[in-house]
């Protein structure tokens, strides 16, 4: 009987994706190699394994997160190319999804502009990937699932979403200058003015909440905290969220907290999450050095207290902010959103547990962490008249 690509690939699945051996591996890397006529039907089965992957309530982003966490650079590729070949058969998506599209073909553009056509590979190393990477996706747990903000059509914020995007995009570039820059004076001010325009962000969408109901309801979005030091990063995303009116779950094993709130109080905690980790990154680079100098060795529980001080104080200046800056007027409009983000995160995540930090316990990283966070830039909500 004549073998089919499909009976290739079935039979390549069976040996390989099933089994954790490199032997196993290698059994459905063969098996495919020796058949080009399968490459189709074996690309085709990784979209399946995508659109699997969306059911389960992953997104794209999240999949190129763990990919890149778990297996290598070429794998990362591979997920990429995939997702974007998917797309086509893909249903309607909200406007986070689809930046995370867009973010995810300038990326592959970038590399291709940065390193040309990569490397042709033999075609049992290119199986091997592939099988790798599909033993992945065949394995990924459900997530809850996102249901992006939705909002009503609403004549008083016509003009919006274009101002909104615009806002966002220089907020987004403030913040990549100060990341890319060698110059710590340039950098604190590049980070300085996006914090001024994500107050001026958030305080216009107070406004327009107070003026009438808000049409909006809430939403959720998936925020990497990568390793190393992740449970003080968790803390600092924590910190950021309940400022500005969000709650934060942590995903402990995918490396990721989910984060619930309004649309534009989402953007704000994404992006000063991002440049608070950004300054404690330099800052505690800074103060490596400074201990070096003084005879001391770089040490893992150094960076570890310093993290932990930061995101700490980091949140009791926050919350004393959001104290003391929010008028009157606005009381009954906050507390109103309040109680529909802790609705929809109680729904998402009936059962939470709470973690202790661990490894705190170098007095000199939590001194020099806590005045690096005295001197962190944060975005307050001004007083709205």
């Amino acid at each position: 009987m004549t073998s089919t690509p499909s009976d290739t690939v079935e039979r390549a699945f069976k040996a390989a994706l099933y089994a954790e051996t490199d032997t196993a591996l290698d059994t459905g890397a063969s098996l495919l190699a020796a058949d080009p006529a399968a490459d189709d039907e074996l690309a085709r089965r990784g979209r399946e394994f995508v659109a699997t992957a969306w059911r389960r309530g992953w997104q794209p982003a999240d999949v190129v997160r763990i990919v890149r966490r778990e297996l290598d650079d070429v794998h990362v590729r591979l997920a990429s190319a995939l997702i974007r070949a998917q797309t086509p058969y893909d249903g309607p998506r909200g406007p986070r999804w689809t930046a995370q599209l867009a973010e995810l073909t300038a990326e592959a553009a970038e590399t291709a502009e940065a390193t040309g056509t990569p490397p042709r590979t033999d075609r049992f190393s290119h199986a091997t990937t592939v099988l790798e990477l599909y033993r992945l996706l065949l394995r990924l747990p459900a997530l809850e699932p996102l249901d992006e903000p939705t909002r009503r059509p609403d004549p008083a914020r016509a003009a919006g979403p274009a101002s909104e995007s615009r806002m966002l995009t220089r907020i987004r570039a403030l913040l990549a200058k100060a990341e890319a820059t060698g110059f710590p004076d340039e950098a604190e001010a590049l980070s300085a003015k996006a914090q001024e325009l994500m107050a001026r962000h958030s305080i216009d969408e107070a406004l327009l909440a107070a003026r009438a109901p808000s049409p909006d309801t809430p939403g959720a979005c998936r925020i990497g905290v990568e390793a190393p030091y992740e449970q003080a990063k968790a803390v600092l995303l924590d910190a950021v969220a309940t400022a500005n009116h969000c709650r934060a779950v942590w995903n402990e094993p995918l490396g990721f907290s989910t984060v619930v709130g309004f649309e534009a109080d989402l953007e704000a905690v994404e992006l000063l999450y991002t440049s608070l980790l950004v300054q404690a990154t330099t800052a505690m680079t800074k103060a490596e050095t400074a201990q070096r100098a003084g005879g001391r060795k770089r040490t893992k529980t150094f960076r570890q207290s310093f993290l932990a001080a930061y995101a700490h104080r980091i949140g009791t200046r926050l919350a004393a902010a959001a104290e003391t800056q929010v008028t009157d007027d606005l009381l009954p409009v906050l507390a109103s959103r309040e109680v529909a983000v802790t609705a929809h995160t109680d729904h998402m995540f009936p059962e939470t547990t709470t973690t202790r930090l661990r490894g705190v316990t170098d007095e000199a990283g939590w001194t020099e962490g806590a005045q690096a966070a005295d001197r962190a830039h944060v975005v307050g909500r001004s007083a709205l008249q």
